[in-house]
């Protein structure tokens, strides 16, 4: 990309968006002619194509270039968007693991991995066959993409020096992801009235994953040290758990036309999100046993599901999520009030900050 001083001038987030769209095609593209020449199955590429071309906000590559240019990086080097894409390559494998262990329907609108996978592989077998190739497929194919986001990073071109200072944040991203997956699955089920504990399993799952590490991936590759990252983290930890409160009143409240996803699987898997962990704080005891017949019941049918939304209403928890988000997302927008912030990255932080604040995707 052609830029003037990208630290005085806007970032073009829509162009940064795109490069990285071209790197994942071309990368993909790649592959395909690998395997047609080697007679490995195209199915994984096709897939892996399908999945991440169907919608997706690119928001971990984008703050990696964010974080570059915050750091004192100019323009935006191949080698830089390359790292970015790797980040969405990682992406892919999470969500596609994700919505195997949540047994999900839908993502972004569409069938997920394993049941895509199922259907078109439908033919012949039982339906608990065909479903077990549906997840089967998805382990792999999930698995392929955490080996090509592998391949994206260590191909991109960098020097030895700043990959060196990258693989260890990218390891550490990637155990926090894993750590706070696994805090997510002990709790599915069982909510509590914890609200530390859905708070916790926010900051590790979501908060350093999506919004924290990318930035001090993308800043480390402009060379900043553990001080500066320090003060990305006052912004992205805040924001990081507002943009997850978000989706866990979009899981419940949220159009699925919108969102591409139902709005019944996190009240069917009894997920412990810090909305459902204030209304049984909040709950009396009725309240609180009709709520722990409801949650976490995979038969739940919108009836039931509208029962547990009025008591939720009843509880004044939405409001009091929707308080959460707002003043995390304050407290973020007041963390870029630091001289060591360029004007452009300071000002596409603060858009994203207002962004989480009010999306309804």
């Amino acid at each position: 990309m052609s830029t003037p001083d990208l630290a005085t001038t806007s970032l073009d987030l829509s162009a940064v968006r795109g490069r990285v769209d071209v790197v994942l095609s071309a990368f993909l593209e790649a592959k395909a002619r690998e395997a047609a020449a080697d007679s490995h199955p195209a199915v994984v590429t096709a897939f892996l194509r399908n999945f991440l071309f169907s919608g997706g906000k690119r928001l971990r590559p984008l703050l990696c270039v964010i974080g570059w240019h915050a750091a004192g990086g100019h323009g935006v080097p191949a080698p830089t968007v390359r790292v970015a894409a790797s980040l969405e390559m990682f992406h892919a494998f999470a969500l596609i693991h994700d919505d195997l262990m949540d047994d999900s329907a839908t993502r972004r609108g569409r069938p997920t991995v394993h049941r895509a996978f199922a259907d078109r592989h439908r033919a012949g077998r039982s339906r608990a066959s065909a479903d077990r190739l549906g997840s089967s497929a998805a382990i792999l194919i999930g698995d392929v993409a955490l080996v090509w986001s592998d391949e994206l990073l260590h191909t991109a071109g960098l020097r030895p020096g700043r990959l060196a200072r990258v693989l260890p944040l990218i390891d550490t991203m990637r155990t926090e992801v894993m750590y706070g997956q696994c805090l997510d699955l002990l709790a599915t089920g069982r909510p509590t009235a914890s609200t530390a504990h859905a708070l916790a399993i926010v900051r590790c799952k979501t908060a350093k994953y999506t919004v924290e590490r990318p930035l001090h991936i993308g800043a480390a590759l402009a060379g900043a040290g553990p001080a500066f990252r320090a003060l990305l983290s006052d912004y992205a930890l805040p924001l990081g758990d507002a943009f997850q409160l978000r989706d866990d009143l979009l899981g419940v409240y949220g159009d699925p036309a919108v969102t591409g996803k139902s709005r019944l699987d996190d009240l069917r898997d009894g997920k412990h999100t810090t909305l459902v962990a204030l209304a049984l704080e909040r709950a009396d005891r009725a309240q609180r046993r009709v709520l722990h017949t409801l949650l976490g019941n995979p038969d739940l049918d919108e009836r039931g599901a509208d029962r547990i939304r009025r008591l939720l209403a009843e509880t004044g928890a939405p409001a009091t999520v929707e308080q959460l988000i707002q003043s995390r997302c304050a407290q973020a927008e007041q963390a870029l009030d630091h001289d060591a912030f360029p004007p452009a990255a300071r000002t596409a932080l603060r858009g994203l900050a207002r962004q989480a604040a009010v999306r309804t995707a």
